[in-house]
């Protein structure tokens, strides 16, 4: 499906020179005599490169055929990452490259969104916040449990984030996934 340029609003997916695209942002400047520019950035559902571009006002570009499955992650074996669609227990093999700093947020049994394109898995989608167990944090001194002082928390991935004072071992608390920051305690 051909799109116009003045279709490219935030969100929307297309592919431009034969790869995926998601618009991070979109300005469009109208020109006289009824042209006009979008000033768009981009970022490559390939390899999460962000790139600023500027189409002009007659320009074409295909909508990119992506489609997304729920599916279980599995295991990883140091290079590839391994989900499951549990529907057709149909099998995916994702770099580990391709995942990046996700990785320490999935645990066996999670529920993620993989991305296709063209048939091939190119993005794993993790949800805004996950929930995940401390495995090892400093005990605090008595008295020094003010919310604003922080320490590190190892949690059961392996990442370690900044936690307040009042998290204990075996909590578990809600980590964004976009920034690596605690949210909160979860009650279980």
């Amino acid at each position: 499906m051909a799109l116009s340029i003045t279709n490219l609003k935030k969100g929307t997916l297309f592919q431009w020179e034969g790869e995926p695209f998601r618009v991070v942002e979109y300005n469009q400047k109208v020109m006289g005599r009824g042209g006009s520019i979008v000033n768009v950035r981009i970022k490559s559902l390939l390899d999460g490169k962000v790139l600023e571009k500027t189409f002009k006002g007659n320009e074409q570009l295909e909508s990119a055929d992506v489609s997304n499955q729920t599916v279980q992650y599995l295991y990883n074996d140091g290079n590839t990452f391994h989900f499951m669609n549990e529907d057709s227990f149909e099998q995916f093999e994702v770099a580990a490259d391709l995942v990046g700093d996700g990785a320490g947020y999935l645990k066996e049994g999670d529920r993620v969104t993989l991305q296709f394109f063209n048939d091939a898995p190119i993005n794993v989608e993790l949800p805004k916040n996950v929930p995940l167990r401390v495995v090892y944090t400093e005990n605090v001194v008595k008295g020094d449990t003010t919310s604003s002082v922080l320490k590190n928390a190892e949690l059961e991935t392996g990442i370690t984030v900044k936690v307040p004072a009042f998290i204990k071992q075996d909590d578990v608390i809600s980590v964004d996934t976009a920034t690596g920051a605690y949210r909160e305690r979860v009650k279980e």
